[in-house]
């Protein structure tokens, strides 16, 4: 079943196109991930899947509410936890939660059955009755994902829900989100530009100047990139480029003063490499593709240029 169709959807800012043509479908309790760079438009597409603006061109609904004419009924389905702080760090934890609930009509027998179980969820039981500005910025994160679920949304949005925080608390928090599709079976759309975070996901939508480049699995994005990736260092450079190009039909790429080529099975390759070979290598690195490496072969460059 698809909890999220977007057909065409396209956001212009005067002449600038943030987003544009886009269409795909998302699963009931997938994790969904939106890849790219600062500027890509994957914050511009949250904000017109949670009713913040609208679009331009296109439509998309959300279980099954049309983004557009059935915003009230978009809302009460979604949770949406924002790329910068939206916590009143003035009041309590319990109090975020409990002001979170009433605008979302949460019924006052529900809530305070509903309040433990996310706060024990994000590890903040025991500090629901402190000032939120007393936590840290991992803790703030925590909140506002216990937050966007008090009133358990069909549809949990995450943009960047990790931005700025150490590599730790990171960790830590991932372990929250991954429980969500499990014991809730809820989905959970994210946008990062974090390699590591995106392996989480079910499927990936590789996304750049407003368009979508690619969208499958982790592993299947992978395999457009080709084989194992051999980057090596050698003083004797030019000859080892000849004999790789002549004896071995390798495509060769060069970066300074390391070769680089895509092999299948490079750990069976290497050894056999090493036999025939008659020149001096200084080093030798054999990696397998990662996404970094998908989004340089689809967009010919990295995330963070």
């Amino acid at each position: 079943m698809d909890i999220i169709k977007v057909n065409n959807l396209t956001k212009k800012f005067n002449r600038l196109i943030a987003v544009d043509h886009i269409s795909f479908e998302v699963k009931k309790g997938e994790i969904f991930g939106f890849l790219g760079p600062n500027g890509a438009g994957k914050s511009t597409t949250i904000n017109m899947l949670s009713t913040i603006i609208h679009p331009t061109e296109g439509e998309a609904f959300i279980n099954n509410f049309n983004i557009q004419s059935e915003r009230d009924n978009v809302r009460r389905s979604i949770g949406l936890v924002f790329q910068d702080p939206s916590l009143d760090d003035r009041l309590t934890a319990e109090e975020n939660l409990r002001f979170h609930a009433r605008l979302y009509g949460v019924a006052r027998e529900d809530y305070t059955k509903r309040m433990e179980e996310v706060l024990k969820l994000v590890n903040l039981w025991d500090r629901k009755h402190n000032i939120v500005k007393t936590f840290s910025g991992g803790m703030k994160r925590r909140l506002e994902i216990a937050r966007g679920l008090i009133h358990y949304p069909e549809v949990l949005f995450l943009d960047e829900p990790t931005l700025g925080l150490d590599p730790q608390t990171r960790a830590h928090l991932w372990s929250y989100i991954l429980k969500l599709p499990q014991q809730r079976n809820m989905t959970i759309f994210m946008t990062t530009h974090y390699m590591d975070e995106a392996e989480n996901c079910n499927r990936i939508a590789i996304i750049d100047n407003g368009k979508i480049a690619a969208l499958d699995s982790p592993i299947n994005l992978k395999r457009l990139v080709g084989g194992d990736i051999i980057s090596i260092r050698s003083v004797e450079k030019n000859e080892l480029k000849k004999i790789l190009k002549t004896r071995y039909n390798l495509d060769i790429k060069e970066e300074k003063d390391i070769i680089r080529f895509e092999i299948a099975d490079g750990e069976k390759f290497l050894p056999r490499l090493f036999n025939e070979l008659d020149v001096k290598i200084e080093s030798i690195e054999l990696r397998k593709p990662s996404l970094d490496d998908v989004f340089l072969f689809l967009t010919g460059r990295k995330v963070r240029d």
